[in-house]
């Protein structure tokens, strides 16, 4: 079954076994048309009464809610009959372990420095998204929606990532220090290697994460540039998808970027910078030779998520399968830190 997660047996409530089908098909990286399904369902189940919900259920008139189509009905009318929903069943049984390996390492884990939420592209709320780390296991996770440059991915303005700040301080007001919800950003690396936001409002921020998302076929001198700044600078704190290659996946194939890996390896060490492992699939960067360098000259590493939806925050699972393989020393794995140590880290720059 998921890594963290036990599988629901009945009775469970409509909402939560809607919650865990969503969960579920998106870690098996199912169409975003099925998933939106039954994340709007769950909002729709939340916002009904529980006397017209049941009235509903006995009537046969559950479809006649928004958001609620013949399939999310069924789920609920078992739910609501004490049964484990027949779907949510198939789905329970059919899960298997993401990638064989990694597995004693991923129990490791504490934290994800690399997520994003409907402010930018991710499908679901904040709060969706902490709540699924908490269920698996995490203690601490970054919420680093895009910045302002990435206009196809919504990215966030300065007055909108500080209206965000203020909902971060909301959910850990809320979650009285049983889990802490980072300040963060995936900052786009601009063309000379500054970033994309404000240093004042980066200054806000409990850690940074930056990454190359234009330009991605720059030569390699001026590229190499471009890295080796960003990785110096003292507001970052990890090198996102270093390569911005995509090996498999609905957008297709993409050759990696053409940099001196030694050279900003070496600032990364240097400057105390962590290289990430970005465990979605298509990405799966760095690929390993650059693994292997990046461990000969002694960076950090982050065994990241990217995850832009709640059941993609266990996509980590492959970067630990490859981490564990190449022999990364898991002290120098930030995510296998606790919150303290992190902050600590981040904050020196």
């Amino acid at each position: 079954m998921v890594a963290s997660v036990e599988p629901l047996r009945a009775p469970v409530d409509p909402d939560e076994a809607l919650r865990r089908i969503a969960f579920l098909l998106e870690r098996e990286r199912a169409g975003t048309y099925r998933v939106e399904a039954f994340r709007n369902a769950v909002v729709t189940v939340r916002e009904t009464p529980a006397d017209e919900l049941a009235a509903r259920h006995r009537e046969g008139t559950l479809q006649d809610l928004p958001g609620i189509g013949k399939s999310t009905a069924a789920v609920v009318s078992e739910a609501l009959d004490g049964r484990l929903p027949a779907y949510l069943n198939t789905l329970q049984d059919k899960a298997k372990p993401l990638v064989s390996g990694g597995e004693t390492l991923f129990a490791r884990l504490k934290g994800d420095c690399h997520s994003h939420s409907n402010w930018s592209d991710g499908g679901s709320p904040i709060e969706e998204m902490v709540l699924t780390a908490v269920e698996l296991g995490h203690e601490w996770l970054v919420l680093t929606d895009h910045s302002p440059q990435l206009r196809v991915a919504n990215g966030l303005t300065a007055e909108r990532l500080t209206k965000q700040l203020r909902i971060v301080d909301a959910v850990n007001a809320s979650l009285d220090g049983q889990f802490t919800l980072l300040k963060g950003i995936e900052v786009d690396i601009l063309d000379d290697g500054a970033l994309d936001q404000t240093d004042t409002m980066l200054g806000q921020l409990d850690l940074v994460t930056a990454s190359v998302h234009s330009k991605l076929k720059m030569n390699r001198a001026p590229m190499t540039r471009r890295m080796v700044a960003a990785v110096s600078n003292p507001r970052v704190n990890v090198l996102g998808h270093c390569t911005g290659r995509l090996v498999t996946g609905s957008r297709g194939t993409r050759a990696q970027s053409d940099f001196d890996a030694r050279a900003v390896f070496e600032a990364c060490a240097e400057h105390g910078t962590a290289v990430e492992i970005n465990s979605r699939p298509e990405r799966c960067d760095p690929p390993d030779e650059l693994i292997e360098l990046a461990i000969e000259l002694g960076c950090l590493f982050a065994i990241d998520s990217d995850a832009h939806a709640p059941g993609q925050l266990e996509m980590k699972a492959y970067g630990c399968e490859r981490a564990e393989r190449l022999g990364v020393p898991q002290d120098r794995i930030v995510t296998t830190w606790d919150v303290e140590r992190v902050r600590t880290w981040a904050a020196a720059g």
